[in-house]
Order: C-alpha cells, then sequence, then structure tokens
C-alpha cells in the first residue's frame, strides 16, 4: 500500500545529477498510522484506515475509535487495498514506502477563490459595450429553454469558485528524505501551502 498524508510546504527548485533546475513541491508525508483494518468478512470489503498528524479536542467517538491504535490524528483517510499482508493497527508508514523516479497521483483541495461570475469561472466571453449592450457586459443572459421549461442541472452559472477536491495524476518523486519525512514531487500540487495531501502510488 503506497498511500501517505502529507502537508503541503511549497514549491522550491532542486538540481538534478545531470545538472538541470527541477521545480518541486515539497510535501510533509507522514508519519502516518494505521487506526483501522477493515476486511470482507467483518465490513465486506478490504481497506485501511491511516491517521496523520496530532489533532486537538477529538470528540469521543474518534478518540475511542483511535484508541487501539494510541494516537491522536487529526486526519483519518480510508484506503482501498487488494490485500492486506501482515498489515495491523498501530503500524507506522514513513516516507521510505516511496521511491525516487516512482510515479504518483497526489490529492488536495484546491485554492479557494470565493464568488466568482460566469466570465471568471467558464471562461465566457462578455457582451459588445455598443450598440444596445446596456452596460449588461458581465451578465449571463438567458438561462432558461423551450423544453423542458425548466434549468437543467450542471448548467455553467456563477457560483462558488475552487474549494473543491482536485486530483494531480502520474506525478514523479524527484527527492526524498526519510529522516525528516519529506517527499519532494516534480511539478506543481493542489492546495494552499500548509494544506492537507495524499501521496498515493500510481495505477
Amino acid at each position: 500500500m503506497k498511500t501517505l498524508i502529507g502537508t503541503k510546504i511549497g514549491m522550491t527548485q532542486i538540481i538534478s545529477a545531470d545538472g538541470v533546475a527541477v521545480p518541486v513541491t515539497l510535501i510533509s508525508a507522514g508519519p502516518c498510522t494505521i487506526t483501522q483494518v477493515k476486511s470482507p468478512e467483518t465490513d465486506g470489503y478490504t481497506a485501511v484506515q491511516i491517521g496523520y498528524g496530532r489533532g486537538k479536542n477529538l470528540s469521543n467517538a474518534v478518540a475511542g475509535h483511535v484508541k487501539p491504535a494510541k494516537i491522536s490524528p487529526k486526519v483519518i483517510r480510508e484506503v482501498r487495498v487488494d490485500d492486506l499482508g501482515e498489515m495491523k493497527i498501530g503500524d507506522e508508514i514513513t516516507a521510505d514506502i516511496f521511491a525516487l523516479n516512482d510515479a504518483v497521483d497526489v490529492t488536495g483541495t484546491s485554492k479557494g477563490k470565493g464568488w466568482a461570475g460566469t466570465i471568471k469561472r467558464h471562461n465566457f466571453m462578455r457582451h459588445r459595450k455598443t450598440h444596445g449592450g446596456k452596460g449588461n457586459t458581465r451578465k449571463v443572459g438567458s438561462i432558461g429553454s423551450m423544453y423542458p421549461q425548466k434549468v437543467l442541472k450542471g448548467k455553467k452559472m456563477a457560483g462558488q469558485m475552487g474549494y473543491e477536491q482536485v486530483t494531480v495524476k502520474n506525478l514523479t518523486v524527484a527527492y526524498i528524505d526519510v529522516e525528516n519525512n519529506l517527499v519532494g514531487v516534480k511539478g506543481a500540487v493542489p492546495g494552499p501551502k500548509k494544506g492537507i495531501v495524499v501521496v498515493k502510488g500510481a495505477k
């Protein structure tokens, strides 16, 4: 199971062996602790829950859930696995599960950009400013239709922009520091600094 939860530190660059500057995103990945193991016999499917960080003021339900693992995690995520192997509650997962040049998928929450109109949010073109524009140059215009006499779901309109789950696939591990649990991924990763990300081995 090549999966770690971490915190995005920020972007920097490293010099590769052939002298090329490589842009990387540093992630403080792990250590993570297994908080629950799910099997087909008890839960109907095979999965592992892992916890990361140190949480404050855990609810009684969460505190009781993670008590066997002897941790107080800030974040808990569940990962489907094909084979549990010898994984058990309390096992620690560190950055050494990855190697240089491994392909990984990184999932995070994109930066929230507040309320945005259709031009910024969906790249709409504005109306003309002359010949009867009446100043409504950035408005959406008609949104209804003759049939079925309603606005269909998924209509591109103004609304909340950003702050949604984004996965960037097939990034390359360019740097690893096992002692400090640092993983450097070539390229950009979704989310702001100090944002929580999940690094998973690419299929």
